[in-house]
């Protein structure tokens, strides 16, 4: 699913679950729902399961916003107490529209005990006492670290076993819309994505596990961390090594404190949050990250640079170190030029029924010689020195891999055979996700061959007014900034029951919509890498589609020869003829690397049909 499409679902009020992959831009298309939102009247609740989330969201936990703060366990007399908080009750009160950041690291029981909250304060028993409920999050990153828990008749075990969100009936009775997002903005290495998505299936085979291999490095020949950071999986050493690396710098350091107004408690939450810190120190020549995205998209989070000089004002300049970064939205330079920006202080705010509660403003930076892999989720880092010989969590490997938009930007110190390893009970509920969102996106997609009637401008408007009208919001009719096209132009903007959804079989001669898509947009493509913009995939998804076409029977080689170069067919051929079994790693080696795994398989395909 595109992210336009996935706006358009979340712009009719149904209670959804926006996932992705690390890069698919989950964060962008909730700050466009959440721009929407405001134009129209309606002021989103924003919370998140971990103060930086939060942080980057301008929201406030899901623990200090629901007021369950750091409790073990809730009873009923605790759940009592609570919704009897005035500042509590008021907020849930006039909330409207509930968005939970990083959904994956919030345990069900802590998801139970928010609900079991804003049941009371609402007086209403449904799901979050009848909010509109959007969850965000990617369970193939961090899990869920508290354990929680809340019962009817008193509290449990703090031994009960930490569980995901979705276990919990609560997920079940918000009876969501899943959005998969599909697209991808970070990385641009097909290879390396191949080596991603085999992670996040669980299906590492030797040939991923050479590629990463290729990027392992001796001792002697780690870059300076000056040049390129290194992610830890422990917090220990971090701040250690940035103040030594710091400190062999020559020169007078600058300081520059962050300022905070607001209330204490919401202060102390949005500074713990903020990856920069409460007193930045800096020298000529020290390597920076940025922590914040620019509004005028000069750089982003995870932004490289170093300090090249001081501004007028005294500001640090930064020089950014690798500015042609694409479609990421940082900033592109033209070769052989380096981009300067002077680094001016920016505001983290806690945000409250529109109002501002809480704010702290510091310049949006940070030593970047280290930091942990818990600290890079969100961030998008041109390289990293890493070490996953001693990461301990299911998907530490994958979050730090995935923080880098190219293979030859890792630099590997260290590898076990657990940092390669995602949760296995996530791998199962993975293609749940994506079979629901296949089903919300064909539901909601005019499919005229399949003979479902598109639903009609007027009615979707009306549907549209109907959800902003029930939030007590003003329909803007002419606001082209923040709405998304309609599904009458290649998306959709309307509902329908998420029953129907939910039992959707559309299949169109026979074959589920997604294969059909493929087949049909492979056809008219002339290459594979179009053919993947189109459907929004990377390369290797669109071959893995024709695979299953093939398995069914319901590919023939005319379908998609085309989009393999003739002089090279001959090549790969050969090569694979003289490959016993079926692994295309020993193939590609012997090509010595001139095609990619992609087209090696595209003319395995085509030596079976």
């Amino acid at each position: 699913m595109t992210q336009a499409e996935a706006l358009a679902i979340l712009k009719t009020g149904a209670n959804v679950f926006l996932t992705g992959e690390p890069g698919s831009g989950k964060t962008h298309t909730i700050n466009e729902f959440v721009a929407w939102l405001r134009s129209s009247g309606i002021e989103p609740s924003v919370t998140a399961a971990t103060g930086i989330a939060a942080t980057h969201v301008g929201g406030m936990t899901l623990h200090a916003w629901s007021g369950i703060g750091i409790a073990e366990n809730l009873s009923r007399a605790d759940v009592d107490r609570i919704a009897s908080k005035e500042h509590v009750a008021k907020r849930i009160a006039k909330a409207k529209v509930l968005i939970i950041e990083e959904i994956s690291m919030l345990s069900s029981a802590t998801f139970e005990m928010a609900d079991a909250v804003c049941r009371e304060v609402r007086r209403v028993d449904r799901p979050f006492g009848g909010l509109t409920v959007v969850l965000v999050g990617d369970f193939f990153q961090l899990p869920p670290v508290a354990r929680r828990s809340f019962s009817e008749g008193g509290p449990v075990s703090r031994a009960r076993e930490v569980q995901f969100a979705y276990t919990s009936p609560v997920w079940r009775d918000l009876n969501l819309l899943t959005c998969y997002l599909t697209e991808q903005y970070r990385q641009d290495d097909g290879d390396f994505l191949n080596v991603l998505s085999a992670i996040r299936s669980g299906q590492v085979e030797e040939l991923h596990y050479e590629m990463l291999m290729t990027r392992q490095i001796s001792p002697s020949e780690i870059p300076s961390i000056s040049e390129v950071p290194k992610l830890f999986s422990h917090n220990a050493d971090v701040d250690r090594i940035n103040a030594g690396e710091l400190a062999k710098l020559k020169g007078v350091s600058k300081k520059f404190r962050m300022s905070s107004k607001g209330k204490d408690s919401l202060v102390e939450g949005l500074i713990r949050g903020c990856l920069s810190p409460e007193v930045l120190e800096l020298k000529e020549g020290a390597a920076v990250m940025f922590t914040k995205n620019s509004p005028q998209g000069k750089f982003v989070n995870g932004t490289l640079g170093v300090v090249a000089d001081w501004s007028a004002e005294g500001l640090p300049i930064i020089e950014i170190r690798s500015p042609s970064t694409g479609s990421t939205g940082s900033p592109q330079a033209s070769s052989g030029h380096r981009l300067r920006v002077t680094a001016e202080p920016m505001e983290w705010r806690v945000e409250e029924q529109g109002k501002v509660k809480a704010s702290i403003a510091q310049i949006p930076l940070r030593l970047a010689y280290a930091m942990t892999v818990h600290k890079s989720q969100g961030m998008s880092m041109d390289a990293a020195i890493m070490d996953l010989s001693r990461a301990f969590e299911y998907g530490q490997g994958y979050v730090a891999l995935s923080r880098v938009r190219r293979l030859s930007g890792v630099y590997l110190t260290g590898l076990n055979e657990r940092a390669l390893q995602v949760h296995p009970e996530i791998v199962e509920k993975d293609k749940d996700f994506r079979a629901a969102s296949d089903a919300a996106r064909e539901a909601f997609a005019p499919r005229p061959d399949s003979g479902q009637a598109g639903m009609s401008e007027t009615e979707i408007i009306e549907m549209q007014k109907k959800f902003v009208k029930a939030m007590g919001g003003a329909f803007v009719t002419e606001n082209t900034k923040h709405e998304a096209p309609s599904f009458a132009q290649g998306l959709r903007q309307g509902t329908r029951n998420p029953k129907q959804i939910k039992n959707s079989k559309n299949k169109i001669g026979g074959l589920p919509g997604r294969l059909a898509e493929t087949l049909q947009t492979v056809r008219d493509a002339k290459t594979l890498r179009e053919a993947a913009k189109q459907r929004g995939f990377v390369a290797s998804t669109i071959v893995h589609h024709l695979e299953e076409l093939a398995e069914l029977g319901c590919l023939v080689r005319a379908d998609f020869a085309h989009l393999i170069p003739l002089n090279i067919i001959d090549e790969i051929h050969e090569a694979l003829a003289a490959t016993e079994g079926d692994r295309l790693s020993p193939v590609f080696h012997a090509l010595r690397g001139r095609h990619s795994f992609e087209t090696i398989r595209l003319v395995r395909l085509m030596r079976s049909n």
